[in-house]
């Protein structure tokens, strides 16, 4: 199949759509699909295709990391897919690039097929005063549902992504396909010893204390915050654990304060910002991964996370229950008593019980890298693909393995 992924950004920049596409990119071509990512760029004027990516000229947001915001129409990105001829049109974003999906899709008389990544409910506060958060909430939610009534079919990485729709009144099925991990990259054996101890020696990690990590955004929507107040109030010094966390974002120094406010100064580290490529030895020097996050779908950073074989402390999330199993993968804690509990279970496990569960975190997420991803995204793509060919005439499909998507 020819294949072309939209996406508001992408490489070099890096967040969790960004990796999402980039592995679903790798894996499709590893099956023998012909992949081109359309994505904004703000460092061009022309459009112009490289390395299997169409860049399309847009203007700087230096406000949001530099990241682009292009044109949603273009004839002249038109005409380079129309060149291109692809057979499915998979958009991954609800800005000017997804509304450029939806319209070339339309005039290509392409199958569209539409992934929710963000629940945006979360989200509104970054564009909205509280006394208008519930009237953004609800222009959000019809926007989202703009996208899924112009698409043939739907995917999110969890159930939470079907849970939005239903609310938006989108009554389509959507197919849950859990996002991917490079688990080869961020397996401990495979991470460079030297920069290992680098990291350790930087933040003075050599005393063998237990180190527990979160990785992210800090944005209200992660809620770090909640995870500093349970920490002070469930953790104390004597317990020797540390949280460390990696991340830069707009509460930040928020955040630095209030750990300062509540006394965990000798117990919380801030790294600030950490390039992608640099991220493995962080994760390496931990014992266990921790979030208070209610706002993810399936979080990518907790799979490095446990395919670095760090068990997760995850706030119960019933409708991500499944992404945590007590006792194979981690824990889901209810409090802030429970969290300390089971903090302080990891770390007194006898070395043989706790070297297991870190080998069954990292089996957890095995069945999740980039080839299991293209192969349950193909599964969707088949469909919409057979549904087109009754009313027009297409060309063949590439011979492709049969396969039975397990989440459905």
């Amino acid at each position: 199949m020819r294949i072309a992924l939209f996406t508001e950004v992408y490489l070099p920049y890096i967040n969790g759509v960004v990796t999402h596409v980039k592995l679903l990119r790798e894996g499709l071509e590893k099956l023998g699909h012909t992949v081109l990512v359309v994505t904004s760029d703000p460092n061009t004027h022309h459009h112009y295709i490289e390395d299997g990516v169409l860049h399309c000229p847009a203007v700087k947001l230096k406000k949001l990391y530099g990241y682009g915001l292009a044109s949603p129409y273009s004839s002249t990105r038109t005409q380079m897919l129309e060149k291109f001829g692809p057979d499915i049109i998979h958009i991954h974003t609800e800005f000017s690039m997804g509304i450029s999906g939806i319209h070339i899709a339309h005039k290509l008389k392409v199958p569209l097929v539409y992934t929710l990544h963000t629940m945006y409910d979360d989200y509104v506060y970054y564009v909205a005063p509280r006394h208008l958060a519930k009237l953004a909430r609800e222009v959000s939610r019809q926007y989202a549902g703009h996208f899924a009534r112009n698409a043939q079919a739907l995917t999110s990485p969890s159930e939470k992504g079907s849970i939005y729709f239903k609310e938006v009144g989108i009554t389509k099925p959507v197919n849950i396909i859990p996002n991917a991990v490079e688990l080869d990259r961020f397996m401990v054996k495979n991470i460079d010893p030297a920069a290992i101890a680098a990291v350790r020696e930087k933040y003075g990690l050599n005393d063998g204390r237990m180190v527990a990590c979160f990785v992210g955004r800090l944005g209200k929507e992660k809620s770090v915050d909640v995870l500093l107040d349970d920490w002070a109030e469930a953790i104390c010094p004597e317990d020797g654990i540390r949280l460390m966390v990696v991340g830069d974002g707009p509460v930040r120094e928020e955040l630095e304060a209030q750990a300062k406010n509540l006394g965990l100064g000798d117990q919380v580290i801030f790294t600030g910002m950490i390039p992608h490529d640099d991220l493995p030895p962080y994760l390496a020097v931990c014992d266990v991964y921790v979030t208070a996050s209610l706002s993810d779908t399936n979080s990518i950073s907790m799979l490095e996370g446990e395919a670095a074989g760090l068990p997760v402390l995850q706030r119960f999330d019933p409708i991500n229950a499944d992404q945590v199993i007590d006792g194979d993968n981690g824990y889901m804690y209810t409090s802030a008593e429970d969290l300390g509990r089971k903090l302080r279970l990891i770390r007194d496990l006898p070395p043989e019980k706790l070297a297991a569960l870190k080998a069954r975190t990292t089996q957890f997420v095995k069945d999740s890298g980039a080839e299991d991803l293209a192969n349950y995204t193909l599964s969707v793509y088949h469909t919409v693909y057979k549904n087109r060919q009754r009313t027009q005439t297409v060309r063949p499909l590439l011979p492709v393995i049969p396969f039975q998507n397990p989440f459905k």
